[in-house]
């Protein structure tokens, strides 16, 4: 047990490595000052344009991929590795996406972890990207509201976790993280119902033929 929890915590500090801050650092912007004030990929893309929010989603996908195959896989001697390799996957993969919405190098202010989870859901169970990816790109489409989108996306892995039989174990990795996700989210939620959340107007349906 004491391994699992080293290596959750190399992971947690791994997931506090924000790709927002590290491009930030590079063009000496803190883009937790500008637009929303959060440290993700959408308010990079609205502050900062879109080859730096790419960067930074690649970054913080990237972090959640390592987090998830690469942390657990460490084979340290002085660590006990007795604990199964999927829920050491499950554990490494959570903790990255709680790091980069709470990092500790930037002051616990972070994003909001849709793009570390996916990361960690590629090596985790990629199958159920494809349906995410899908409910994402509609409601997007349909409202303009990246947030409600990202929420939705997330709260449909349970049904595809569900749809793939998947062990006990993830179901509860996938119920979890989607119920963190839109916790992450609530200030979203909150702007919505106050008729003050961003719209991307381009990008919906009913502006498409206009």
């Amino acid at each position: 047990m004491t391994g699992l929890l080293i290596k959750v915590l190399m992971a947690y500090l791994l997931g506090s490595i924000s790709g927002s801050m590290v491009m930030g650092a590079l063009r000496h912007v803190d883009i937790r000052k500008s637009g929303s004030g959060n440290a993700g990929g959408t308010n990079a893309f609205r502050t900062q344009g879109f080859w730096f929010a790419l960067v930074v989603v690649i970054i913080d996908i990237g972090k959640g991929v390592l987090a998830a195959w690469v942390v657990p896989a460490l084979d340290i001697a002085v660590l006990d590795n007795s604990v199964p390799a999927m829920t050491q996957m499950l554990a490494c993969g959570f903790a990255a996406v709680v790091g980069h919405c709470y990092p500790v190098w930037y002051g616990f202010k972070g994003g909001k972890g849709a793009a570390t989870a996916v990361g960690a859901l590629a090596v985790i169970q990629p199958a159920v990207l494809l349906p995410m990816v899908i409910t994402w790109l509609a409601v997007l489409v349909v409202s303009g509201w990246v947030g409600l989108a990202t929420m939705l996306a997330a709260l449909s892995m349970i049904p595809a976790f569900l749809w793939l039989d998947a062990p006990a174990g993830k179901l509860w990795f996938a119920i979890l993280l989607a119920a963190f996700i839109v916790f992450t989210h609530r200030s979203n939620i909150a702007n919505m119902r106050n008729g003050t959340e961003y719209k991307f107007q381009r990008i919906r349906l009913v502006n498409w033929f206009r």
